[in-house]
């Protein structure tokens, strides 16, 4: 039976990457992915057919991995980051959903055999780089509204904000969306001091990587592009400085155990 890998390669730096999911790469003979993607894999490419789809083409990257799997090829469909969280794996099982009800016309698809393997989000990445944000409850949402409609993800914010979530940002603006940030910025301004720590990581374990520790106050759209994770403290969240280095860190209630 062919294989259909469905895997997230990490933040971009191979140090990064699963052994396992390195395996898996390296079993395959297709690789479908957005092109960014698979150069950061450099040369684990080599001997590889890369199917190259633009940003937009998600659908159609999904239909050719499947349809390259059917075809008894085994195939990888790729994301950066970790394939599961706003990513490609939805999509398969969606398309195989679909099947189901008899809305595809890809019996073949049925027969594949599907792994899909986890990466090292951009989330984790970016609570790492800064040290532990995420070190206590916390949601991630989307700020594209391409396919979720804005009233939809405003009462989401809402919801985040009124329970005090560690929230990251995925999507947060685009060439042409830029005042959804702002907007989410208010909402939690609403719950939450304006003195709150905000991590903006770009190019997360990447050589470009940029990692900046702001307020909450100070956000503006003109600081994020697509390449930049949003991560925004909850009403605990620390932000503090250790021999001239500044960490970010949500405690969990250890301070109740601690005896001074």
């Amino acid at each position: 039976m062919s294989k259909l890998f469905v895997l997230g390669t990490g933040p971009g730096d191979l140090d990064f990457l699963a052994p396992k999911t390195r395996a898996a790469i390296e079993a395959s003979d297709e690789l479908v992915a957005y092109g960014l993607y698979l150069d950061l894999l450099g040369d684990l490419c080599n001997g590889k057919t890369r199917h190259d789809r633009p940003l937009g083409a998600e659908i159609e990257r999904a239909r050719l991995a499947l349809d390259l799997a059917a075809a008894g090829k085994n195939t990888a469909l790729i994301s950066s980051g970790d394939i599961g969280i706003f990513a490609m794996a939805t999509l398969v099982f969606e398309l195989l959903d679909r099947q189901l009800q008899g809305l595809e016309d890809h019996p073949e698809w049925l027969d594949v055999d599907i792994e899909v393997m986890p990466g090292i989000s951009a989330m984790q990445a970016a609570a790492a780089s800064s040290g532990a944000a995420l070190g206590h409850d916390f949601c991630a949402i989307s700020l594209s509204d391409l396919l979720t409609p804005w009233e939809v993800i405003e009462q989401r914010i809402t919801a985040a904000a009124g329970a005090d979530f560690v929230i990251s940002f995925y999507n947060p603006v685009s060439l042409k969306r830029r005042w959804q940030l702002e907007k989410a910025r208010d909402i939690l301004l609403e719950s939450r001091p304006a003195s709150t720590p905000v991590i903006l990581g770009r190019n997360l374990t990447r050589d470009e990587e940029n990692i900046r520790v702001i307020t909450l106050g100070e956000l503006t759209a003109d600081q994020v592009d697509m390449l930049t994770l949003v991560q925004v403290g909850s009403s605990q969240t620390r932000h503090i400085n250790v021999g001239g280095r500044e960490w970010v860190y949500t405690p969990r209630g250890y301070q109740k155990k601690m005896v001074n």
